[in-house]
Formats: structure tokens, sequence, C-alpha cells
């Protein structure tokens, strides 16, 4: 006998109408497409060699001693709240309290998840800058918020923020600004002075800021200033970070929060009810990363900036309008000097024209228009990758 099988009959969609627009992630498929094409990955933004031995060293000591292996503390353990509070210190003169103002979560986007759902009631407003890390409008979306955003627009080389834009933007419905300096996949670092000016509108229209700041150490011109160091916006700020991109160990899923002790409450009221806990002897390691000397900070970043000109000055040999980033390790560049026209179609494409994988920028933005001939490419990967990619687009 056949068994039976009872087939559902509503009409209604299984997914959730708030993720409806949000199937695979365009990292999924562009990395899936570099799988079966054999082509070279400079899509999805993680490095192709690991961080420092003696930090991996560091995670292998924590398990085999049995730091972590059952949950850690749910803000964080000790160690590690103390080395971020720490850091903070070091770098920019800010003070944090480690057990009331530093919160560890599972990596920066369960960060973002936790902030904005613990933050935002269904209808609030968020201004996020476009084009945004597709996190960012999905965690928007359950939230039940409403996504409003600004555009960076190309500008002399590079993409610029229009400040009356975003103040124009701002409503008696804003809750949230959603920023992300240095941003991906711009590669724009925010100056000080727009810093300021994005504060001076914070504090005036009483709005609460999530700040993402994971490329914080990958600044190659001009410096990385946190919001939450600027007059009035240490009570109104969330600040994340994580160890992904500044140790290289991206699968290990560290990330943290630092807040007053009354935004951290909130985050962390979220952030429980999500994984709870994680990585726990990751966290561990990632608390002896943090203070590492000056010396690791600086040579990563010569190291990192040393590849983007590789990348940078072959996409430009190959005909593309390139915008060398100021910071983050992507490089965005136009596809319209090569008579193209869709960066989707041209990203779908290019694994079988010449063996090598990138990201389209439309994705990234609300009008799909503003990004349809921006293509986003990664130079987190070995340098003789990065040559044999540029030679690779030298087919072009």
């Amino acid at each position: 006998m056949t068994p039976m099988s009872a087939s559902v009959s509503s009409d209604r969609p299984f997914l959730n109408r708030r993720l409806a627009a949000f199937g695979t992630t365009i990292f999924a498929e562009m990395s899936a497409l570099a799988g079966r094409t054999g082509s070279i990955n400079l899509g999805q933004g993680f490095p192709d060699t690991d961080g420092p031995a003696q930090i991996a060293e560091a995670a292998s000591r924590a398990v085999l001693t049995g730091l972590g292996n059952q949950y850690p503390p749910g803000p964080g353990v000790p160690e590690l709240r103390t080395a971020i509070a720490a850091h903070q210190q070091r770098f920019y003169g800010i003070a944090h309290d480690p057990d009331t103002e530093v919160l560890v979560t599972a990596g920066a986007t369960e960060a973002i998840a936790a902030s904005l759902l613990a933050l935002l009631e269904p209808g609030d407003e968020v201004i996020a800058l476009e084009p945004y890390y597709d996190s960012y409008a999905a965690c928007i979306a359950m939230a039940g918020a409403v996504r409003v955003p600004v555009t960076l627009r190309p500008h002399d080389g590079a993409f610029a923020l229009d400040l009356d834009e975003l103040r124009a933007a701002v409503t008696p419905r804003t809750r949230l600004l959603l920023l992300n300096t240095p941003h991906n996949p711009t590669g724009t670092v925010l100056t000080p002075a727009e810093l300021t000016a994005i504060a001076e509108l914070a504090v005036e229209r009483d709005l609460l800021v999530v700040t993402d700041e994971v490329y914080e150490h990958l600044v190659f011109e001009g410096v990385h200033t946190p919001l939450a160091g600027l007059p009035g916006m240490r009570e109104r700020t969330v600040t994340i970070s994580s160890a992904g991109k500044t140790f290289s160990f991206t699968g290990w899923k560290v990330g943290w929060v630092t807040a007053s002790p009354e935004l951290v409450a909130a985050v962390r009221s979220a952030k429980q009810f999500l994984t709870y806990v994680a990585s726990g002897p990751f966290q561990y390691a990632i608390a002896e990363a943090l203070a590492l000397p000056d010396t690791y900070y600086e040579t990563f970043r010569a190291d990192l900036a040393a590849k983007r000109d590789i990348l940078a000055d072959g996409l430009t040999a190959a005909g593309f309008e390139v915008f060398r980033p100021q910071g983050t390790y992507f490089i965005t560049t136009d596809i319209t000097p090569l008579g193209e026209k869709d960066g989707l179609a041209f990203c779908r494409a290019l694994p079988e024209r010449c063996g090598v994988v990138a990201i389209p920028n439309q994705v990234f933005y609300d009008d799909k228009s503003a990004g349809a001939t921006q293509v986003r490419w990664a130079f987190c990967k070995r340098e003789d990758v990065l040559r044999e990619a540029v030679e690779r687009l030298r087919r072009l």
C-alpha cells in the first residue's frame, strides 16, 4: 500500500510575508556558481588564508583545556569583554565598563539583528545608507520597521553622502539611523566632519544610532572615527564590531556590542533568544587577539592596501571604471565602459567568460537602477590569486 500523505491546502505562503522578498542571498548564489565553474571567487568577502597562528593555537588551547566548551556566560566571557573594553580605550580613548557596557554576539550579523529587534517597533522608520549589506534590510523587515534608504552617490572617484539628503529623510516616525563606516560595498569612510554633522542631527531629532564598524582596522585613507565618541552620542549609539574581518577568522563568529548600560541591556534581551551564547572557546582566543601589538594592525592594513592596489590596477587595465576604496576589502566598479548595462547578468555570465566571480551591487539597493551597472570585488585573497584573477579579466 502506498502511504497516505497529507497535502497543505492553504493558499498562504509558508514564508513570513516580511521575509518574502528575501530568498537565497546573492553570496550563496555566486559562491555556488564559483564552485560549479572552478572560478576564482572574488564575490564573498572571506579571506583565503587563516589569521595569526598564535591565535589559532589559543583557540586550540581553550578547547583542550576546557575553556568555553560548555555554555559561556550570556554577556560573553569576562576575558573577552575586558579585552573589548581595553580595545576601545586603546584605539579611541572611549571607556566602557566590561560588565555593563559590552555584549558578545555571534558575529556582527547577530549584533545587528539583536539591536534592531530590540530597539524598533513595527512602523518605526530606519534610515540606512544605500547600497547596504543585505542583512540590514532583512533585519529591519523582521522587526516590522520601515527601511528608508539614503543613497551614497558616485562623485570624483568615490561614493559620497549628501548630508542634506540625510536630513530630509528624517521624519517624525524616524527612530534610528543605521550607519556602516568603513562602508561595504563602496569602501567609503565617513569623515570626522560628516560624522559630526550626523551626530548633531541625531541629537537634534532625538534619534538612536546603530553603527556597524567591522572594518574599523581597514582604513587606507583618512581615519576611523567612532560615532559614539562624539558629543551627545554616548547614550544613543550602539557600536558593533567583530573579530572576523580584523583577524581573518570569519568562521569563528565572534562579534560584540558596546553601548550604555541601558542600550546593552535592551540588545541583550533580544540576543538571548537568538543564539543565547556562541563561540565559547573562540571568545578566549579573540581576547588574546585584541591585545596583539600595534605592529599586527599596521602590517594587516598595509597588506590589504597592497592587495587593493593589485586588484584596482588590474580592473582599471581590464576596462572598468574603478572606485578605489578608502577602507574595507571591497572594490566597486562600473561596467558601463565595457558596453555593459546589467550588473546581475554580467556577474552571472562572468564565470563562463573568464573564470572569475563578483557580486552585482544592485542587490544592495532599493532603487535597483542606482546600482544597475556596479559590481563589487573582494581583494582579501592571496596575492597570487589576485594576480591570476587580473590576468583572467584581461579576456574581457
